[in-house]
């Protein structure tokens, strides 16, 4: 039997670690957001009840305060029972998942190490990728990436996926319920004054969303090969910096139009269609505006030939591009921020 009190306090600890030395790289207003919505998760507070705002506030200075104390400390190894290296998920899993707990370590943006630790809910073999579920978490950071995937291994994090749900219903409602996108997507799974209802079908159905775009994200790994490692290589030494968005969205782009586009579509899921159009943002929309001109004919003319199309082209043309990233990285062990743009910022 493993001490998974123990286990979870650690984790917390590596998660209060981890948040000391990175919180700092986001800007004022994305960082007062996180920490609301972390909160809210650490109170164990329902959506719909208003943040007490005095109590926030003594929260926010005693969170301060203490990553200021442990910013310089060492992350803490897991016992069990002998001391395992906490960003070591495999050895970890190997004795937690018997007892019905999952756990996972590892990087994102920024070079972020994320840490979590939760219920495991279900687990298969989808595509030859391992499939974890997580149910409540027990411990997590600042950041909680709703999916996420290490090699052939997905973790889907329900907890966090509803809770992203209800951000975008309750950003939509602030601006005058104007996004089209959103509107629809909405529209197509239930009432918004009924929020717990509608938070539990859309989260069920936008976890498979998630679970196609990770199965994307697999396929492009498998089809870089070895020079999958070069292209970690590149987002770790442009870690926090616009190159690291460019090409992350660049092998973003490529799950979606390889995976998660043609099979919505195929499948007919117009609720999940019209949802991931609503989040069509940031630097995928940058790169690869002519997306969301293929959704709007989509919406005008009820055809999805244009989408099937485009997803089809552009998965091709955004491997190329990769590609061609890759493989001057590899001929020349460098490359300048600039070259990546121009390769992947191409017209």
């Amino acid at each position: 039997m493993v001490d998974i009190e123990d286990i979870t306090r650690r984790t917390r600890d590596n998660c209060h670690i981890s948040d000391a030395r990175y919180a700092g790289n986001y800007t004022m207003c994305i960082f007062l957001l996180k920490m609301r919505e972390y909160y809210r998760w650490e109170q164990r507070l329902p959506f719909d009840v208003q943040l007490p705002r005095e109590q926030l506030g003594d929260w926010l200075v005693q969170r301060e305060a203490l990553w200021n104390e442990v910013e310089e400390n060492d992350y803490h190894s897991l016992p069990l029972p002998e001391p395992v290296d906490p960003l070591d998920s495999t050895t970890v899993n190997a004795r937690l998942i018997p007892e019905g707990y999952i756990y996972s370590s590892g990087f994102g943006v920024f070079g972020k190490p994320h840490f979590f630790l939760g219920q495991l809910q279900r687990n298969e073999i989808v595509e030859g990728n391992t499939l974890y579920v997580v149910g409540d978490e027990l411990a997590r950071d600042l950041v909680a990436p709703p999916a996420m995937s290490q090699g052939n291994t997905i973790f889907i994090r329900r907890e966090s996926v509803k809770r992203f749900m209800w951000e975008r219903i309750e950003q939509w409602q602030w601006s005058g319920r104007k996004e089209r996108a959103m509107t629809y997507a909405v529209s197509l799974y239930g009432d918004d004054n009924d929020l717990d209802k509608l938070l539990d079908v859309m989260t069920d159905n936008e976890i498979n969303t998630m679970i196609l775009h990770e199965i994307g994200e697999a396929r492009v790994g498998r089809e870089l090969g070895e020079a999958q490692q070069h292209w970690q290589d590149m987002v770790s030494t442009f870690a926090s910096s616009r190159t690291e968005f460019l090409l992350r969205a660049t092998r973003d782009i490529i799950a979606d139009c390889n995976v998660t586009l043609p099979t919505l579509l195929d499948e007919s899921n117009d609720a999940a269609l019209h949802f991931y159009f609503a989040n069509y943002s940031g630097m995928r929309k940058h790169l690869f505006p002519e997306m969301l001109d293929a959704y709007h004919q989509f919406l005008d003319h009820r055809s999805k030939q244009p989408l099937l199309e485009l997803a089809r082209v552009g998965a091709e043309q955004w491997q190329r591009k990769l590609d061609e990233t890759v493989q001057n990285w590899t001929r020349s062990g460098s490359l300048e921020a600039e070259q990546i743009s121009r390769i992947l910022e191409a017209a």
